[in-house]
């Protein structure tokens, strides 16, 4: 887990769960972008494609004893529970 695609190192696992639970925020800002989405729905999947690709770099760079649960939620793209997870367990 040295090097998400984004091309940040995290000298910590709480750096990381920051940028996890922003990647998330950010794709759920996107889902519900719905001017973007009526006005240029080309722009809104390319956003969409993004953020998409961020998470799934983020969840490839999650370490092997990472917890089963929010594998889970990332593996199901379950967005909201898996911020709520972050947010709860590793960001308070």
């Amino acid at each position: 887990m040295n090097e998400p695609a984004s091309g940040r190192h995290f000298a910590t696992m709480d750096q990381y769960y920051v940028a996890l639970a922003e990647a998330l925020r950010d794709r759920l800002e996107v889902i519900a972008d719905q001017p973007l989405r009526e006005q240029n729905p080309a722009a809104h999947l390319t956003k969409l494609k993004q953020a998409s690709e961020r998470i799934e770099q983020l969840r490839n760079g999650l370490p092997p004893d990472a917890d089963p649960m929010l594998v889970h939620y990332l593996s199901r793209m379950s967005l909201s529970k898996a911020l709520e997870f972050v947010q709860e367990r590793y960001l308070r």
